[in-house]
This record gives C-alpha cells, structure tokens and sequence, in this order.
C-alpha cells in the first residue's frame, strides 16, 4: 500500500551510509559548496523522509545566528511531495531555532531545482556571477557541464523569509 503523504523524521547516525551513498552517487561525494563554504553534509543536521517504509529523501541544513542555510534537498521519489515535506520541515525547526530567513543556492543550469523552489515560494535575490569556479578549487568534482548540456557557472541564491510567531 503506497503512503499519501511522505513521514518525515531527524536524520540520525543510522542514515549516514545511505546519505553517503546518495550524495556520491548523486553530487560526487559528501561536500557541499555554497557561497565559498565547503560543508561536510554528513556532520550537518537533517531530516529523512519515508514513503512506502523506504527513505525517500533528505535535507541538510545549519543555522547560523538569525539564518537558516538548506544545505541539501534530495529527493529519489520525484512528485511524491518528498522536497516539500522536507523544506517544511526544515524550515519548522528554523523558526524553533529562531531564524527569519531560510536561504539556499543551487546552480544556474538546475532549471528543475530553480522551477521548484520558486513554487514552495522561495525568491531569487542574488546571482553570484563565475561563483562555481571558486567552489570547484573546494570541491573538484563539480562538473563543468550541468542539466540539458548548460555550462555550471554561477550561484544562484534564492531565499524565503520565515514568518516568527
């Protein structure tokens, strides 16, 4: 029997090979580079989301002061509302933690990842312009070629504020 809705739980020490394995498999290996910080994921907070009794998904996040960072969001069930369970999520215990910005960067040629996110009702407010070259020196498996054959050169960060209670 196939889950409504995605269950979403903290990513725990139990999760890590499998979040190892995805983000190799996926983004050649564990770091994440964003606005020239490298970030190891697997030291990261998080959540997991399940459907069906299998993980689906994961998102990786760290807080800094009034700010919130979505470091990772990975779904392996696509339409299934796994990105958005997670980002809820996250954002929850951003607003816990006293945040009032969740923000993010993903690259230019992530049309699909761009497409989402502005429907959850996130913001393009920068372009940070040939960014990719700097992180490539952290992270060297970051390939030159991304989605439908565009060159990956530059940040995009994206941002939604987050209402305090």
């Amino acid at each position: 029997m196939r889950a409504d809705r995605p269950t979403v739980r903290a990513l725990t020490g139990e999760d890590l090979a499998w979040v190892r394995t995805l983000f190799t498999e996926r983004w050649g290996g564990v770091v994440s580079v964003s606005r020239g910080v490298a970030h190891d994921t697997t030291t990261l907070p998080g959540f997991v989301a399940r459907l069906d009794g299998r993980r689906a998904g994961v998102a990786t996040y760290r807080i800094a002061g009034r700010e919130c960072e979505l470091v990772t969001l990975d779904s392996v069930r696509k339409g299934a509302g796994v990105g958005t369970a997670l980002i809820d999520a996250v954002a929850e215990a951003a607003r816990v933690a006293g945040a009032v910005r969740l923000w993010l960067v993903t690259t230019n040629d992530n049309l699909p990842a761009l497409r989402f996110y502005q429907r959850y009702g996130f913001d393009l407010v920068a372009v940070h312009h040939d960014a990719v070259a700097r992180s490539r020196a952290l992270k060297p498996a970051i390939p030159a070629i991304g989605h439908d054959g565009i060159p990956i050169r530059h940040e995009l960060e994206l941002e939604l504020p987050l209402p305090s209670e």
